[in-house]
């Protein structure tokens, strides 16, 4: 047998870049959220980067050092309900158009069922799911517009698939977060936009320095991992690229996790 052609696999790999395109990530100052962001520049794209409250500058600056690529920054409070659309339509105006959306920011409150607050309560579902429906629904709005299709990608968690201790809004929300991803790919697929989702397991990040703090439980979690350690932002980079690219172009819907074996345990 002859030597294996380079140019497929030159061909192949091109799929995954994403050169000329521009993307929004929202909570991208610190962890998971400025890991994908890097991945996304990394891979060609222009990247506006969200924060909840001050704008993620010092990030912008990393990535843009590293990669070369163009970022710019924007704040808003996602439990305002106008924030969606200023946000959506703030990204578009940065670079002139958006081709991929990371729903990335979110907020965890811990607090035993019976004491959880009302306000604990609304604060997560409000971030957590419904601002990513209005982010999502402003950004479709203009993919359909712009007829050229598009990529939303959506942060679930193990406790999509779980019901975890003491944080019932985040389960609730992560587990909405599941369904709306399959609605939206449902009703915009025919249109070229893919709306997926990426499953983190247990990450080493602000979300979880509760759980990592507390030794006992820490142990009792690596144990149960198959790949005998926590995952980090870097460890979604191919994930993100992948279902920000054309590579996934068929990919509708899907929940891709990435928790080093622990749902299959």
């Amino acid at each position: 047998m002859g030597p294996v052609s380079a140019q497929p696999a030159a061909v192949l790999l091109d799929l995954f870049r994403l050169d000329g395109k521009v993307a929004l990530v929202t909570g991208a100052s610190r962890g998971l959220g400025k890991g994908i962001a890097t991945a996304l520049a990394s891979a060609g794209a222009d990247v506006v980067l969200h924060a909840s409250e001050t704008q993620p500058a010092a990030a912008a600056r990393e990535i843009e050092a590293a990669t070369g690529r163009r970022t710019a920054t924007l704040s808003a409070n996602l439990s305002d309900r106008e924030a969606g659309d200023r946000l959506i339509a703030d990204a578009i105006a940065s670079f002139g158009q958006l081709d991929i959306l990371v729903n990335n920011a979110g907020i965890i409150r811990r607090e035993p069922a019976a004491e959880h607050s009302d306000e604990n309560w609304d604060e997560v579902l409000e971030v957590n799911l419904s601002s990513v429906f209005r982010l999502s629904r402003a950004a479709g709005r203009h993919m359909l517009a712009r007829g050229q299709g598009g990529k939303i990608i959506n942060i679930a968690s193990m406790l999509s698939f779980q019901g975890g201790i003491t944080v019932p809004g985040y389960a609730a929300a992560k587990g909405g977060l599941v369904q709306l991803t399959k609605a939206l790919a449902n009703e915009w697929a025919a249109h070229r936009i893919n709306v997926n989702a990426i499953a983190p397991g247990y990450m080493e990040t602000d979300n979880t320095a509760a759980l990592r703090a507390d030794a006992a439980r820490y142990r009792a979690i690596t144990d149960r991992i198959p790949a005998g350690s926590w995952g980090t932002p870097q460890d979604l980079a191919g994930a993100a690229i992948f279902l920000a690219s054309r590579a996934a172009d068929y990919v509708h819907g899907h929940v891709l996790v990435v928790d080093g074996g622990w749902l299959s345990r």
